[in-house]
């Protein structure tokens, strides 16, 4: 029988965190910019456009500018070197040769 191939899947490419970070920035913005358009009605009023479009520009206005900035962040967070990440992993791993400490108690035959 032959050795199955190993097909790990790898992580989320860069413009899927971009994607992935605009989406959650974009849903935050909207909520926030909700609340805040919610607010801002209820304190000086519509105006002429009315309660929808105005309440509409609010959220899509914070929901742009949030989604923009997060995607960025995300697009910036996850951006390494692989010599970087590969020297992380390296750090991480446990060590091959343990220290006295660690080591099982053999019975010692000390000569008296």
């Amino acid at each position: 029988m032959p050795v199955p191939v190993n097909t790990a899947h790898a992580g989320p490419s860069i413009t899927d965190k971009m994607k992935m970070g605009a989406m959650m920035g974009g849903t935050v913005g909207v909520i926030i910019g909700f609340i805040y358009g919610t607010v801002s009605i209820f304190r000086y009023g519509a105006g002429p456009n009315g309660i929808m479009r105005t309440l509409g520009q609010y959220m899509g206005a914070s929901g742009a500018t949030f989604g923009f900035f997060m995607s960025i962040g995300s697009v910036v967070r996850s951006d390494a070197s692989p010599a970087i990440q590969q020297a992380y992993w390296n750090s991480r791993r446990s060590p091959i040769i343990m220290a006295a400490a660690h080591r099982a108690p053999f019975p010692r035959t000390e000569e008296q």
